[in-house]
């Protein structure tokens, strides 16, 4: 890695998607969080981050403790607000993850914040909780706050996987940042991810539960009709898909890789929105 353009924190760090699209751009990893036993050893097996910079449960962290940094990184989980605990703020987290991220915004405020959740979270509990979110990082926390859904495939790989997508800046006056814009191309089709040709050129979204579908159920997201026979995809397929470079391993078993990376942000979608958010900052 050359020069360090800034600094980074990576929350419910998974596999590490963040991270290696913000590296990518310039950016060290300063800490990291991820509760997940299994996500945690592929984690420390592909990235290079001592033991007491990688936190394991964010509601027990000491935030004092969390190195300087310029960006936040979250794809954090999707969780309700209750009416009286939206009403009550910061004393009152209730479980909800959002406000450890809010807390550690509130705290260290960093230069920008980019969140990730599912493209569900936009119409979650009749659109409360998007608006909470809004609300509490524009009003309490005073940044500005952008939301986009954005899939995989907009930005060149073969998997539809549409995301929420939430990026806010402290002292953004001007309010001018736009979300980047789809490329035409995709880096690679899914026969090209198959070795043969696949009946489809996009992927469906990678998910956690119900593999092994059978291909004519309407659940089925990970077999596909490849120079006519059925095949499965695995971890190795799942890793392209995501846009996880080739020399990334998974020290776990099977079940495990395919839970991880139903879990995992896509790589190249990441990269393009951050490029944008850094050249912003």
């Amino acid at each position: 890695m050359g020069k360090v353009k800034f600094k980074f924190i990576d929350l419910f760090a998974g596999i590490g998607g963040f991270h290696i699209a913000m590296s990518n751009l310039g950016g060290e990893c300063v800490f990291a969080s991820e509760i997940d036993a299994h996500a945690r050893k592929t984690y420390l097996h592909n990235f290079d981050i001592n033991e007491k910079d990688f936190n394991q449960d964010i509601t027990k962290m000491n935030i004092k403790k969390i190195p300087e940094f310029d960006v936040l990184c979250a794809g954090f989980p999707c969780q309700p607000f209750s009416q009286a605990g939206k009403k009550r703020g910061f004393d009152d987290h209730r479980g909800n993850l959002f406000f450890n991220i809010a807390d550690i915004i509130n705290q260290k405020k960093p230069k920008a914040f980019f969140l990730e959740n599912v493209r569900g979270i936009k119409s979650h509990d009749d659109g409360n909780t998007i608006a909470t979110i809004k609300d509490i990082i524009e009003n309490r926390l005073g940044y500005s706050f952008y939301s986009k859904i954005i899939k995989a495939s907009d930005f060149g790989l073969p998997q539809l996987r549409p995301r929420t997508f939430m990026v806010g800046f402290k002292n953004d006056e001007d309010k001018t940042f736009e979300f980047p814009q789809a490329y035409e191309k995709l880096k690679y089709n899914m026969s090209e991810v198959l070795n043969g040709k696949c009946s489809r050129e996009i992927g469906f979204t990678l998910r956690v539960g119900g593999r092994g579908s059978k291909i004519t159920d309407r659940r089925n997201w990970d077999s596909y009709y490849v120079d006519g026979k059925v095949v499965r995809i695995g971890p190795k397929e799942g890793l392209k898909m995501q846009g996880f470079p080739d020399n990334f391993n998974m020290p776990v078993s099977q079940t495990q890789a395919m839970k991880q990376l139903g879990n995992s942000v896509a790589v190249d979608a990441i990269q393009a929105v951050g490029k944008k958010i850094i050249k912003h900052i």
